[in-house]
């Protein structure tokens, strides 16, 4: 190991930005913390809409404090990197300035633009045949969800052609920010994957890709490494920040790609699960796997040579909030009242997730009969339906506000052990999982996770915040403190193991043959009410 140095990431989120400054040596030492939210505009048409310059106000606003915290001057660090959400269309001038605000992964209003551009014709799997085996063979995916990157880029061309006639290059959320900071036009080879239009043989932009799509090849930006210096911090960005001029800005990554590195799940068949806003299982594989039907593909990772294979659940986390904002603030009244410790219990509780918790553990596997589906803003994995929603499902008289609130986390856990076993069917997940994101902070959430998936569970220190250490890896690579990535899971240990209990088990395994049905029992009706 060399001499410790210090890194500052961000890790940019659905939500909000989570500001950290890292002491690299022989362990990833977090010194400083700051974050802060920012709004994700749902538009009526389906449309998910995001403000860069919230970003970027968040991220100047946040440094300083996370440095304070650090107790370390800006001329300390050695190094900026990333972990953002991806699959986002940020679609900017000569500038760098955004034409128009970013539309997140999440948006969906391109439906006209999937059906014109692939979903015609003989199809498999929601694509053009001809089309799908041509995408498959050069990119190892295809572009057949309406929330894939280019029909959002072909939606701004048909529908604000003034907009659109004012792009110079089409960059996503961390690309736009490394351009605000160095004035480089760049994408990491993980992001350049998720546009759908990588070559994954060449690890280029692919022409062919481009005219089929009809997607303006000029607009694609210099593909550069995770652990490749983009630039250096230009004075201005620098006057904002509060760091110093000249500081190196690495391409870091997405964060498919980077929480599993932060999990420790680095090496070939290690499994990771991940329950933040969105929710996903990845498993890595040395070569390039899609399951078209099922929508799981193997995506390119941080670590050269490596992929993800990954199936995402776009509502894991964002569950629980609709619970909390929903039920629980209902149900806890109480618990939010000043009173006197001898008057309630509220003091037992740090905060609303851990009354939210301890309310759970009491309700019995299998949320007494009642199962909840967690697709509050469509699926896409391992069916495709942006129609689909969220349902409780068996309620009776006897139903209360805590089955419910267990069923929500009994849903998304159903959802992930689906993904698991279509994941199996190509590539095999391993026997022990590291489970990361804000839902393994609760414990009792990392048991029913090992009871309904059988899995051993592990968890590591501070799991909300892998993102931000998968980006300090990067870093630790990019300036020489660690040889690569692949060095990452002896620098992050479990903490934590959760052992599948064999009476629950019995007891999800009955709740989940009727939770895989739901959504074939009811596509019609999703359809009758949201198509």
């Amino acid at each position: 190991m060399t001499e410790a140095k210090y890194a500052i990431t961000y890790d940019v989120g659905t939500t909000g930005v989570k500001s950290s400054v890292f002491r690299l040596s022989d362990k990833i030492e977090l010194l400083g913390f700051d974050s802060e939210g920012y709004e994700l505009y749902v538009l009526p048409d389906g449309g998910a809409e995001q403000d860069p310059d919230e970003w970027w106000s968040a991220i100047c606003r946040t440094t300083a404090t996370s440095l304070s915290q650090a107790g370390i001057t800006p001329d300390m660090i050695s190094g900026i990197s990333f972990c953002s959400q991806m699959q986002g269309v940020v679609l900017v001038d000569k500038q760098g300035k955004a034409v128009r605000r970013a539309m997140s992964y999440m948006d969906q209003r391109a439906r006209e633009e999937l059906k014109k551009g692939i979903a015609y014709g003989p199809q498999v799997a929601g694509a053009n045949i001809a089309k799908l085996l041509t995408s498959l063979k050069i990119t190892g995916a295809v572009a057949a969800s309406v929330k894939d990157p280019p029909w959002k880029y072909k939606w701004v061309q048909a529908h604000e052609p003034e907009v659109f006639a004012r792009v110079y290059k089409w960059l996503d959320v961390k690309e736009y920010l490394i351009c605000r900071m160095t004035g480089e036009f760049v994408m990491t080879p993980d992001t350049a994957f998720a546009t759908l239009l990588y070559d994954i043989h060449k690890r280029g932009f692919s022409k062919k890709m481009c005219s089929m799509l009809g997607v303006d090849y000029d607009h694609l930006p210099r593909i550069i490494g995770c652990a490749e210096k983009a630039g250096e911090l230009s004075e201005e960005a620098a006057a904002q920040l509060g760091l110093c001029p000249g500081t190196p800005v690495f391409g870091g990554g997405g964060d498919a790609a980077l929480i599993g590195v932060g999990a420790g799940s680095v090496a070939l068949g290690d499994t990771h699960v991940y329950s933040g806003t969105s929710g996903w299982v990845g498993t890595v594989t040395d070569r390039s796997v899609v399951d078209a039907g099922a929508m799981i593909a193997a995506v390119v990772g941080a670590d050269e040579g490596k992929y993800n294979y990954f199936a995402e659940l776009e509502t894991a986390g964002k569950c629980l909030e609709w619970v909390k904002d929903h039920l629980a603030l209902d149900e806890i009244g109480v618990y939010l009242d000043k009173k006197h410790v001898a008057e309630g219990y509220e003091s037992t509780y740090t905060s609303l997730y851990d009354y939210l918790t301890a309310v759970i553990a009491k309700v019995p596997a299998g949320a007494n009969g009642v199962i909840f589906t967690p697709w509050l803003h469509g699926n896409r994995c391992p069916f495709e339906d942006p129609n689909a929603r969220g349902m409780f499902f068996n309620i009776s008289l006897d139903t209360g506000k805590s089955d419910l609130m267990r069923a929500v986390i009994e849903g998304v856990c159903y959802h992930l052990r689906w993904f698991i076993e279509a994941q199996d069917k190509k590539v095999a997940t391993s026997p022990t999982v590291r489970f990361v994101g804000g839902g393994a902070l609760s414990d009792v959430t990392c048991q029913i996770l090992a009871d309904v998936t059988g899995k051993k569970v592990e968890t590591v220190d501070k799991p909300q915040n892998v993102g931000a250490v998968g980006a300090a890896v990067i870093v630790a690579v990019g300036t020489g403190v660690i040889g690569g990535v692949s060095e990452a899971k002896k620098l992050i240990p479990a903490v934590k193991t959760f052992t599948p209990n064999a009476e629950n088990r019995a007891v999800y395994d009955r709740m989940y043959a009727v939770y895989k049905k739901l959504w074939k029992d009811n596509k019609n009706n999703f359809a009758a009410l949201n198509g």
